[in-house]
Formats: structure tokens, C-alpha cells, sequence
């Protein structure tokens, strides 16, 4: 199959591109600057350039492009977050849409759609959006990929919870505590935490564009939901380090402004789709992934 793939900078985008190009897949990265390998195709998201004639045989579109979240939201940086994922997202649906031979698209999106806090609730693919900043720029981000759908190609968004891997950024910002003896849960620890192992992630990924079924929005997380503080108590164990010391909801929020609630609010998210359609888990439960992440 012949993937073309936005966002193959960054850490999923290369495990990706390695992962696809290992199994013997035709992998086009799309770059902004003038492309200086073999495999490299140049767009322009921001004003909606992309040749069609560069992407015109592709089987499926990924796009995992979008500004790091994992920083203070101020209100420049809101207006980067929404863009960055937005504008690319529009720009491959725009071009989907324009080519004779349609291909899948599929984009990565997040399960903090679901809203900021749900306790907890049981969030499947069918739960509504909920209220906040993420589920606004989920909405419209997921939103973005409509020109493609009308058209005729199948869609489909990756609603991913934290994904576990060694040289993930999430996960080296997780883990970074317990080197220095200090980790342990973030606020109550009683709030559900999604996550999922970069293999499952990218099993899961490619399940997607494999499998016709598969339309809308699609959780990519464990099956087997875990509470912040069991988290952290695998990722402990893993180092052989006390997960004994909470970092209090208020620090959090000071040093973090909003971005703090995607640590502290509760979010039971099951991947229910992937599940139906025969999908399963090499790493099923937190301290399966958090094992695998050290692993890798």
C-alpha cells in the first residue's frame, strides 16, 4: 500500500514511517521546507497547498501533525494548537476530495474531546463531546476532515489517549520524577488516565487503514482502564523507585495553567470500535504497557 503521511517529524510520525517502511509499505513524508530525500513530497498547510498529482496513486493519508500540547496555554499558543492541527487536517480532506482515485484519510485527534473532567463515566466512541478548549479543537479538528467524507473517502480519527514509549515526550515528562526519587501519583490519583503502548498505537493505526469498518472517531487506548495513581505505580515499579510522593492539584495547575487538567481530570475512555472489529492488545493493561515502554 502507498501511505503519505503529515507530521513524519515528529515521534509518532517517525515510528510510523520506520514501522511501515519495515514492512515493505510505500511511505511518501510530506515536509514544508524543499525536500532533500527520496520519499519526501512538499506541501504548504497553512495556505492549502498540496500536489495532487504527488499523492495521486495513495492508498491512505495519515495525518499526526499538531503543536506540542504539553505546555502552558496561553492565548497565542491556544491559536497554534487549534491551527497546527486544523489547517493540515483541512488541506489533506481538500485534497482527498479532488482525487479520481479516493483514498482512506485518517488523522490523529485525542480523547480529551470527551471534556476535561468525566469521573467515572464509561466513554466509548458514541459518548457526545464534552466542554473545553481540547473537545473545541476536536471538534473542529475532526470537523476538518468533512470535504474528504462528502466526497466519498472513508474517515476515520484517532481519538489517543498518552502514548507509552521510552522516547515518547509525554512519557520521559511522566517518568521523570521517579528517576529523581521523588514520583508518585498527580492530585487525588483516583482519576482514570488513558494510555497505550506505541506498539499497540501503531498495530492500531495501521488495523484502521486496513479495515474498511472502520469509520469516525476511533479510541486508541487500553482496554482495561487505569487510575492515575495505578499508572504511577507501574511506571515505579518499572524503575524500582517509591511512587509515594503526589504532586498536589494546586502546584500542578500554577506551573501548568489549563493543560494541568488533562493530568488531573478523569477520563475512562474504552476503545470499543477497535474491540468490535477483532483488534487485540499485545499490552492490555497499564503495567503491561508501562513495560513495554521501558522496553522498547
Amino acid at each position: 500500500m502507498k501511505y503519505v503521511l503529515a507530521g513524519a517529524s515528529g515521534f509518532l510520525g517517525q515510528s510510523l514511517a520506520r514501522d511501515l517502511a519495515a514492512d515493505g509499505q510505500d511511505v511518501i513524508r510530506l515536509v514544508r521546507r524543499t525536500p532533500s530525500a527520496p520519499g519526501e513530497l512538499q506541501w504548504d498547510p497553512a495556505r492549502g497547498e498540496l500536489d495532487l498529482a504527488g499523492i495521486s496513486d495513495a492508498d491512505v493519508l495519515i495525518n499526526l501533525a499538531g503543536a506540542n500540547i504539553g505546555r502552558p496555554w496561553t492565548p497565542t499558543y491556544r491559536k497554534t494548537l487549534r491551527e497546527s492541527r486544523v489547517t493540515t487536517t483541512a488541506t489533506l480532506a481538500n485534497a482527498a476530495a479532488q482525487l479520481e482515485k479516493r483514498p482512506t484519510l485518517i488523522t490523529q485527534s485525542g480523547v480529551g474531546g470527551y471534556g476535561l473532567d468525566c469521573g467515572d463515566e464509561i466513554l466509548t466512541e458514541d459518548s457526545p463531546l464534552g466542554d473545553g478548549f481540547l473537545a473545541d479543537v476536536v471538534r473542529v479538528w475532526e470537523g476538518a476532515l468533512e470535504p474528504a467524507r462528502a466526497a466519498g473517502c472513508r474517515v476515520a480519527s484517532l481519538r489517543t489517549g498518552v502514548v507509552l514509549a521510552r522516547k515518547a515526550p509525554a512519557f520521559q515528562l511522566l517518568t521523570l520524577p521517579f528517576r529523581f526519587g521523588v514520583g508518585g501519583r498527580f492530585g487525588s490519583g483516583k482519576q482514570y488516565f488513558p494510555v497505550i503502548s506505541l506498539t499497540d498505537w501503531l498495530r492500531a493505526a495501521r488495523f484502521v487503514a486496513d479495515h474498511d469498518t472502520l469509520t469516525g472517531p476511533v479510541n486508541v487506548t487500553i482496554p482495561t482502564p487505569a487510575t492515575n495513581a495505578e499508572v504511577a505505580a507501574a511506571i515505579g515499579a518499572a524503575l524500582h523507585r517509591p511512587a509515594l510522593v503526589p504532586v498536589p492539584a494546586a502546584v500542578m495547575r500554577l506551573a501548568l495553567g489549563e493543560f494541568a487538567w488533562e493530568l488531573l481530570g478523569s477520563n475512562r475512555t474504552l476503545p470499543t470500535r477497535l474491540e468490535s472489529a477483532g483488534f487485540t492488545f499485545t499490552y492490555p493493561t497499564a503495567p503491561e504497557a508501562v513495560s513495554a515502554a521501558f522496553a522498547d
